[in-house]
């Protein structure tokens, strides 16, 4: 702070002299007020003075605090620094932590997904088994009854699996047992060719194709149906003649025998098919054989469940017998029957299909 020095009052203008007894008087107020102008600039720099030694004295403290606030910024920016590479360190060793805790507990997931894969297979291993073995059990009996045409092994496997089930007592099991029942019943009402006895009607036939009489051996027939008319039905039960001598019996044959040949000279008779008069003996010999070969290859399709292959078989053997077959005879008519009850019975030998049965297993062996 700067001081100006005060200002000399400046001299009063020139004036006429006062008189002698005023001069004194004026000298003494000027000695007075100069010295109260001294005074007071005396004052007023000493003031000053002390307005400047406070001022600088507390520029100094701002100073020093500004000072002391500069070295305490500092080290708090060290500290900061210090402090935020370690944090930066614990942030790292943090996320190294959690990245492997992160697969600690992925390997824990895992091991908990395998834990409850295991006990789940542990709990449904009985049933699948249950399940696995009644699937095979029932396609077994498919095929048994496949071969053998018969509807028993069927029903026996469903039935065995029907009380499998309810002894498991599986609730998830039950739509595989209404499908067994609902099988069964289909089962009961199909109508199924009794194969074994089918087979043994067709060997009988085959082994009476040699005695079978054909249309161009009429005489033959006619003494034979001769001879089974010699004895009524209404005779059987008269009571025996008496016996005759062995002489007449033997002239009554002989007279029999000369009149049928005498008749078989000279025969009118219609004729429809004119191919069945002209076989001579050697193919008679081998219509009889192939009688017997398609015969031999129905009975083979119905072993090998190829039904339309035994049926066109049997018609052609049935065509065969009424072509070149005497049909007035009793062997002859006989096997025309049979023939017609195999080609009947073969047409309603299809298995009845298990398809709710193997569609519940399906379901119940894929766990749903």
């Amino acid at each position: 702070m700067s001081f100006e020095p005060a200002s000399t009052p400046a001299a009063p203008p020139l004036a006429t002299p006062p008189p002698l007894a005023a001069a004194p008087a004026a000298s003494v107020k000027s000695a007075s007020g100069n010295r109260y102008a001294l005074w007071a600039l005396g004052a007023v720099a000493a003031a000053g003075l002390l307005g400047s030694a406070l001022l600088w004295q507390r520029l100094n403290t701002i100073q020093e605090q500004l000072a002391r606030q500069t070295a305490d910024s500092g080290t708090q920016a060290i500290e900061a620094r210090t402090l935020a590479h370690q944090a930066l360190d614990v942030s790292r060793e943090t996320a190294a932590r959690l990245t492997v805790n992160e697969t600690r507990v992925s390997e824990v997931a895992l091991q908990r997904a395998q834990l409850e894969d295991l006990m789940q297979s542990l709990s449904r291993s009985r049933d699948e088994n249950l399940v696995v073995d009644i699937e095979s059990g029932i396609r077994l009996a498919q095929q048994q009854a496949q071969l053998t045409g018969s509807l028993e092994p069927l029903v026996a496997a469903l039935k065995s699996a029907n009380q499998r089930i309810e002894r498991a007592a599986q609730p998830r099991l039950a739509p595989l047992s209404r499908a067994i029942g609902r099988d069964l019943e289909r089962i009961g009402a199909a109508q199924v060719t009794d194969t074994a006895g089918l087979l043994a009607r067709l060997d009988d036939l085959v082994r009476q194709v040699d005695e079978l009489p054909l249309q161009n051996a009429v005489a033959q027939a006619a003494a034979t149906r001769r001879m089974n008319a010699q004895v009524p039905a209404g005779d059987a039960a008269a009571p025996p003649a008496a016996p005759s001598p062995w002489w007449q019996s033997a002239l009554q044959r002989a007279w029999e025998v000369v009149r049928d040949e005498a008749r078989g000279l000279l025969r009118v008779s219609r004729i429809d098919r004119p191919e069945a008069i002209l076989v001579s003996p050697d193919q008679a010999f081998f219509l009889r054989e192939n009688l017997k070969l398609k015969l031999m290859n129905a009975r083979l399709g119905v072993l090998a469940r190829q039904l339309d292959s035994a049926r066109a078989d049997l018609a052609a053997a049935s065509a065969a017998l009424n072509r070149y077959f005497d049909p007035a005879s009793r062997r002859t008519q006989m096997a025309a029957t049979v023939l017609q009850q195999a080609q009947s019975h073969i047409r309603t030998a299809e298995l009845p299909p298990l398809d709710e049965t193997l569609s519940a297993l399906a379901t119940a062996a894929a766990g749903r």
